[in-house]
């Protein structure tokens, strides 16, 4: 399986193309990635060195691997934040040359725009990007609980709220659903909840909540999960072996208390999960 990644990159610790690309090398996936920016660390450090790259950049890189021949054999585009539109736009024209080489790829978008608790914090432009450009033109989405709720204008309080919600992403063009770090009414204090669906499934995954916070997690789990889900077809399976790997990867980390997700220290989690946990199917 060929993925080409386009996100952000960082020399130290693991967010972008930093937490995705060694998980789907570890599980046997090869990855072509392409860099968005460059940087240091990741921002939440509040000081980083670095750059952003330019559309242009993304557009050549693209042109250059096309030039190999090889498009053809892309089985899938992920993408996650996006510094502005205009990247934004380049990320689409890459999906477009992709699908004209293999018509059966898929595209993936983690649609970066926020958080619960810290609202948006992408520049203006890239959350109506988002929802009115590359959600539609996605195969795939994994937003979390607060990108959810902004997509659809609704809200996510109870599992049914969520459901409803991910029916409204469907009708927005996606034909497959992963929400993270999901908190409803009837999710325990001490888990967290993930919600996957295919429009012809819908299934519910709970993990204990673990004592740490560290980046990077949303950024492995979508990878991962998109590689599953291109595998296998099968999206209970994809959102149980996505979860329970990056369930492994942050228990260990939290084991040793670092603050940056331990992906190559617990790459064993990746390959084989020491535990695994059950996406349920949900009928609502």
């Amino acid at each position: 399986m060929n993925i080409l990644s386009i996100q952000s990159h960082v020399a130290y610790g693991h967010v972008g193309n930093a937490a995705a690309v060694f998980p789907l090398q570890r599980m046997g996936v090869e990855v072509w990635p392409i860099h968005t920016v460059q940087f240091s660390n990741h921002t939440g450090y509040g000081s980083w060195k670095g750059r952003v790259f330019d559309a242009g950049m993304i557009s050549e890189v693209v042109a250059g691997i096309e030039q190999r021949g090889i498009l053809g054999a892309c089985d899938g585009i992920l993408s996650g934040y996006m510094g502005s539109s205009d990247i934004g736009e380049a990320v689409l024209d890459a999906v477009m040359t992709v699908k004209r080489a293999n018509p059966a790829a898929k595209y993936c978008c983690d649609p970066v725009i926020g958080d619960v608790g810290r609202g948006i914090f992408v520049r203006d432009g890239i959350p109506e990007f988002m929802k009115n450009n590359a959600v539609p033109a996605a195969d795939i989405i994994t937003p979390n609980q607060f990108e959810l709720n902004y997509l659809t204008k609704r809200n996510s309080n109870t599992l049914l709220q969520a459901r409803d919600a991910v029916k409204a992403v469907h009708g927005l063009g996606p034909r497959a659903v992963l929400v993270t770090s999901l908190h409803t009414d009837e999710t325990p204090k001490d888990s967290i909840d993930l919600l996957a669906s295919n429009e012809g499934a819908c299934f519910i995954l709970r993990t204990p909540k673990l004592p740490l916070a560290v980046n990077g997690a949303g950024d492995a789990i979508a990878a991962l999960f998109f590689a599953h889900y291109l595998s296998s077809g099968d999206i209970g399976d994809a959102l149980s072996r996505a979860a329970s790997s990056v369930f492994g990867v942050l228990a260990k980390t939290a084991g040793i208390g670092a603050s940056e997700i331990q992906l190559v220290a617990a790459q064993d989690e990746i390959a084989s999960p020491s535990r695994l946990f059950e996406a349920k199917a949900l009928r609502l």
